[in-house]
């Protein structure tokens, strides 16, 4: 039993059955099931099929955000990827169909490596110099990941670079608006000065845009090895400046209540904002001086994307009890977005 998985979770379980008799005569052999249980947006199944492993990915159960949990899209985003940026995992089989399992899926690759989410694990710490080693590592899959050229390789498909930030800040807007539960005069505001303030965007590249700490697997044998990026589902060709802003929201000193993360990289020995900030604008050679901008999208953006997830919970989409108290997450971080925008 792999140690990383758990029972599936009430509410979550998958047609065996049907998965069964889909995989016939594509990948053969009995067939288990486990899941692995962090996260809190996609669902994510381990899978043992004749004695081999493959991880599932579907999108959570009941009605979904429009455009969100696009199965199919991360799918066609990682066959792309794969070839030019190998820490992106191979897909095998995608699922189009939802009368299979309620909506559509993909299998893709099992790897195998450690995912700090709220504890350095002992075959971690034992490493000397780990948390530096790890915070290069970190920063240099990102540069590595921007540094990929989308035209030579065909990628520039993946996204529409003209006019993002607008449609970014748009799109997310019109996410929060359907999942309010309450009334935020707070966001309000703060929507409105992302509309106000766009900045101009560098060269557009391949942005992940949820690339954090726990969306990294590490290599057990050396902590600075990426083994694998996960969670490509919001992946797309567009401003690089958005995954840095994003990143430094949970990052080292960042005021996220709550967030795991932040208690990991604010330890000894871990790299500070402004030492990954550094060394990435040195690597790249990009100007940041419009980073402030992108750090207050990306608080906005996560709060979108707890309380859309709380907003499932509310409606009884989810009995995940992870979720009930979402909403005070979701409120400090409009207060901090507010406050990011005052001190600038």
């Amino acid at each position: 039993m792999s140690p990383d998985t758990a029972a599936v979770r009430r509410g979550e379980e998958l047609d065996t059955g049907a998965l069964g008799q889909y995989l016939r005569g594509k990948i053969d052999g009995p067939l288990d099931v486990r899941q692995f249980p962090g996260g809190h947006s996609n669902l994510t199944y381990l899978l043992t099929i004749g004695g081999r492993e493959y991880v599932l990915r579907r999108a959570p159960a009941g009605p979904v955000a429009p455009k969100a949990h696009d199965m199919v899209r991360e799918a066609r985003v990682l066959e792309a990827v794969h070839p030019h940026f190998p820490p992106a995992p191979q897909v095998y089989l995608v699922c189009e169909d939802p009368g299979i399992l309620g909506s559509p899926f993909f299998l893709m690759e099992r790897r195998c490596g450690i995912v700090l989410r709220d504890r350095i694990p002992e075959e971690v710490s034992r490493h000397p110099d780990y948390a530096a080693r790890i915070s290069r590592a970190f920063a240099d899959c990102l540069i590595q990941l921007h540094s990929i050229d989308v035209e030579k390789h065909g990628l520039a498909g993946l996204g529409k670079p003209e006019g993002f930030l607008a449609r970014q800040v748009k799109g997310w807007s019109e996410r929060w608006m359907r999942a309010q539960t309450a009334a935020s005069p707070a966001m309000d505001r703060v929507m409105a000065w992302l509309s106000q303030t766009l900045p101009p965007s560098p060269a557009p590249a391949l942005i992940h845009n949820d690339f954090k700490l726990d969306n990294v697997m590490l290599d057990e044998r050396s902590p600075d090895r990426i083994e694998a990026v996960l969670d490509w589902e919001m992946a797309t060709v567009g401003d690089p400046l958005c995954d840095l802003g994003l990143t430094l929201c949970y990052w080292s000193s960042a005021e996220i209540p709550g967030t795991a993360e932040r208690a990991i990289s604010a330890g000894p020995g871990w790299w500070t904002r402004d030492q990954l900030v550094r060394h990435y604008a040195e690597r790249t050679g990009r100007d940041l001086s419009a980073l402030p901008w992108h750090e207050v999208f990306g608080v906005f953006k996560l709060a979108v994307i707890l309380q859309q997830i709380y907003f499932r919970f509310v409606r009884g989409q989810t009995a995940d009890e992870r979720f009930r108290h979402f909403d005070r997450r979701v409120q400090s971080l409009i207060a901090r977005a507010a406050a990011m925008i005052s001190s600038q």
